[in-house]
């Protein structure tokens, strides 16, 4: 099953979940609990903390939830703040780091970088935490759509359109089958 944000996140091969860590999270159990897929696959938009550049499309099985302050001696969290899936093959490891924030300040880029935490999204983090919880393989697939940055949302505008292209070409290239497929067909 292919699954993604919504909003001005969809696809015609993929369900939407919601955006953000509780959204996607609610949703992707409802839709695990009626009918557990084989897989999960992840489709959407990421800022780079400064690895990646802008349309780099990336590939992951792994993710964290972790913020500013866990890398400054700030805070600490009794729970897993990184996941690991097995079982979807990647062509490039890296991990995706979610939060329902949006980062804004180009320094901490190099806080992440250094853990092999590459770029951000909203959603990956529920949804690889549902994959776990289920049992079902989960990785992702990410187009870059601006840098972690002061001028973060206005890149994002920008890009969003032909990185949403850039992404829609990749995975129908990677899957072919998925061509004329609706959101009922796909799971």
């Amino acid at each position: 099953m292919i699954v993604c944000a919504g909003d001005i996140e969809q696809f015609s091969f993929a369900h939407p979940v919601g955006i953000g860590l509780i959204n996607s999270a609610i949703n992707l159990t409802r839709l695990a609990l009626l009918d557990k897929p084989e897989f999960l696959i992840f489709a959407g938009t990421a800022g780079s903390y400064g690895e990646y550049r802008p349309f780099d499309i990336v590939e992951s099985r792994a993710s964290s939830n972790i913020e500013i302050c866990f890398f400054e001696d700030r805070c600490y969290t009794p729970i897993d703040n990184v996941i690991t899936s097995d079982g979807i093959n990647v062509s490039h490891e890296t991990i995706v780091n979610s939060s329902n924030y949006i980062t804004t300040d180009s320094t901490v880029g190099k806080f992440f970088n250094k853990h092999n935490i590459g770029i951000e999204n909203m959603e990956f983090f529920s949804v690889m935490s549902v994959g776990k919880e289920f049992d079902i393989p989960c990785g992702g697939i990410f187009v870059v759509t601006n840098y972690c940055g002061p001028d973060a949302h206005k890149e994002f505008k920008r890009n969003h359109r032909k990185a949403m292209r850039l992404l829609n070409e990749y995975i129908y290239e990677k899957y072919p089958g998925l061509k004329g497929m609706s959101e009922k067909d796909n799971s």
